[in-house]
């Protein structure tokens, strides 16, 4: 069992940058991915950003040019660097790990999938609100 712990969230105004981290409670074994996902009040968590072993990245288009996915595997930690933020970024930001078998299908990877069904474990989620 792998736990991840999200930090960084708070309250900024459109245009600011904010940084999110994840640190997992012990290396991940085996074939493994990141992401982002984030939730808004009345809508179905969305996938933002992830990130697999190689370093290759997915992004939403909401995002692409705006925010940027990171890692450090000898640290068990993810980041997400957002700039430019917008009041429609407003959410509750959850970091989850250990990709399945799915994310690497060629449909998966041809159309830049990021999705919560391929995704194993979940952290608690951090509060991320932007002001217009």
């Amino acid at each position: 069992q792998v736990q991840l712990m999200e930090s960084g969230g708070g309250s900024v105004q459109a245009g600011g940058s904010l940084r999110l981290s994840c640190a997992a409670s012990k290396t991940v074994a085996g074939t493994y991915c990141w992401g982002w996902f984030r939730q808004a009040p009345g809508k179905e968590r969305e996938g933002v950003a992830s990130i697999d072993q190689s370093g290759i990245t997915r992004y939403s288009d909401s995002v692409k040019g705006r925010f940027t996915i990171s890692q450090d595997n000898a640290k068990n930690s993810l980041s997400l660097q957002m700039n430019s933020l917008l009041p429609e970024d407003s959410a509750m930001y959850y970091c989850a790990a250990v990709c399945l078998s799915g994310y690497y299908s060629g449909a998966s990877i041809r159309r830049g999938y990021i999705r919560r069904s391929d995704f194993t474990y979940w952290g608690q989620g951090t509060q991320v609100t932007v002001s217009s």
